[in-house]
């Protein structure tokens, strides 16, 4: 029973020390819900990602454009929607978010499909 106990302690501290623990990134998420909205003078913005790309106000956009489009002179706090097309994946979704991250201006919300 012994000789059991110290392979059982053996096994524990082999797998504690061989694995590894990577820290994952978060992405801030708000989603839109209903209710008052904050007044600014700031137009809104509307990005719908597709699986074929994406439209910033119906017009196509790439994604490595997005600090060219008028989405980089936006006002701090200006309202941007992104809609999400069907089959779209949830890494499309995280590439964007990280990609807006760079336009700080902005105040995004995912719209609930």
């Amino acid at each position: 029973m012994t000789s059991l106990i110290d392979v059982i302690f053996l096994l524990l501290l082999f797998f504690m020390l061989t694995s590894t623990f990577s820290k994952f990134a978060e992405i801030e998420l708000a989603a839109a819900t209903s209710g008052a909205g904050a007044e600014t003078g700031a137009k809104p913005f509307f990005l719908q990602l597709t699986t074929e790309g994406l439209r910033l106000n119906g017009d196509m956009l790439a994604l490595d454009a997005l600090t060219a489009s008028p989405l980089a002179e936006a006002e701090k706090g200006t309202p941007l929607l992104v809609s999400l097309g069907e089959a779209v994946e949830a890494q499309a979704l995280a590439d964007l978010l990280i990609a807006l991250r760079a336009l700080p201006g902005l105040s995004v919300s995912v719209l609930e499909g």
